[in-house]
């Protein structure tokens, strides 16, 4: 069983262990086959709707939970899914990424259309940042829009792009030239179904998520579908980032947790030498680094989330941080769980295997952990004035 102990620290509060209750309620009953990854993911946003869950991704006023994000929920429902189904956390998560910046900054309508049913589990959302020569260099985005009338057509390539090819809606980032560099861009949510838009190509990865590569040759989008000011797309997906980049570290903590659990089953039960494996000096070396990296990421991971709760209006350093250090640290542990496992650890079909492919990507989606770097140092450098 994992730890529980860090839902009484003071970060927390009495309705996020009652939340936190309800999520562990749910994974436990979760059994979903993945053998058909785009099935799954239906089933599971199906699920996560109607059980309630994915309304703590959007607004009350929209069926969601609270008045605004409450960024420790959403931090909670990640490692707890994760601790239980890597997919299911993906599911839970791109609900919310893919409808942040209507959240944020989309208009009256789009938020009426939009975030109820991706609250009842009944559209899937996708957010299209990244392209072939544009990922952590968003200034580099080459795909463009430009305005007509009352709409804005789009042209280009977008790529590494979850859920793509079984969402409903995108969220699209292109250059519409207001400013140089990152100052002109701008967001439109893409329906699936607008003409212009095709899947072109799926990808497949060593942890199966729906992924794809996404073509635009003269998609019209309606000017209504615009999410916030034109030229403020930098904007819209960094303060969207900036809620969701803290969840990506708890989904690592709750990928780090299982490992860790399944590590202390494997030290308790195997025997070597003639003693438990756990009574070996080096396997309690590697068990205490293991539960000593899962409490470092946990701090970081709800002090960022408390931090941005309380009413910060960035958290930027410390979201950052977070995902660096609970991403980093959970490739560590799961390596360390496969290694006590031994041969059974590259096994297929054993936990701290399918862990091991997991953790992987965490590293690198949502700002890879040298961009993270960067990141923390200019903050910090800021932070010290002069």
């Amino acid at each position: 069983m994992p730890d529980t102990s860090f839902l009484h620290w003071p970060f927390l509060e009495e309705r996020h262990r009652e939340f936190a209750s309800r999520v562990k309620d749910f994974a436990a009953e979760l059994h979903v086959s993945h053998d058909d990854v785009d099935t799954a993911c239906r089933t599971l946003v199906r699920r996560l709707g109607e059980a309630g869950l994915l309304r703590a991704v959007a607004p009350a006023a929209y069926g969601g939970a609270g008045e605004t994000y409450d960024v420790r929920s959403l931090c909670l429902a990640r490692e707890i899914l994760a601790y239980h189904d890597g997919l299911a956390d993906f599911a839970f998560a791109m609900q919310g990424l893919g409808t942040g910046p209507v959240t944020l900054f989309g208009s009256e309508e789009l938020k009426s259309r939009i975030l109820p049913a991706v609250v009842r589990g009944e559209r899937i959302a996708a957010f299209a940042l990244s392209e072939p020569e544009a990922g952590s260099d968003v200034a580099a985005m080459a795909t463009s829009a430009r305005i007509e009338g009352n709409e804005a057509i789009l042209d280009g390539e977008k790529t590494w792009i979850s859920n793509g090819g079984i969402a409903e809606h995108y969220v699209v980032f292109a250059r519409t030239g207001e400013a140089p560099g990152a100052r002109g861009l701008s967001a439109f949510l893409v329906e699936a179904d607008n003409p212009g838009l095709t899947v072109a190509e799926r990808i497949d990865v060593i942890a199966p998520h729906p992924l794809a590569r996404l073509r635009f040759e003269g998609c019209r989008v309606p000017l209504a579908n615009r999410i916030g000011e034109p030229g403020a797309g930098f904007k819209v997906a960094m303060a969207t980032l900036d809620v969701f980049r803290s969840t990506v570290g708890a989904a690592a903590l709750g990928f780090a947790r299982r490992a860790l659990d399944e590590a202390l089953y494997r030290a308790r039960t195997r025997h070597l030498f003639g003693a438990p494996m756990g009574d070996l000096p080096l396997t309690q070396a590697s068990l205490a680094e293991m539960a000593t990296d899962v409490d470092t990421a946990a701090l970081l991971v709800y002090r960022a989330a408390w931090t941005k709760d309380m009413g910060a209006p960035r958290v930027t350093r410390e979201a950052a941080m977070a995902k660096m250090v609970a991403t980093e640290n959970a490739q560590s542990v799961i390596d360390k769980a496969v290694q006590i496992f031994g041969g059974l650890g590259v096994t297929k079909g054993v936990p701290v295997e399918a862990l091991y492919r997991e953790i992987r990507a965490l590293r690198i989606y949502e700002g890879a952990t040298e961009v993270q770097k960067i990141v923390i140092a200019r903050e910090t450098l800021k932070g010290a004035g002069g």
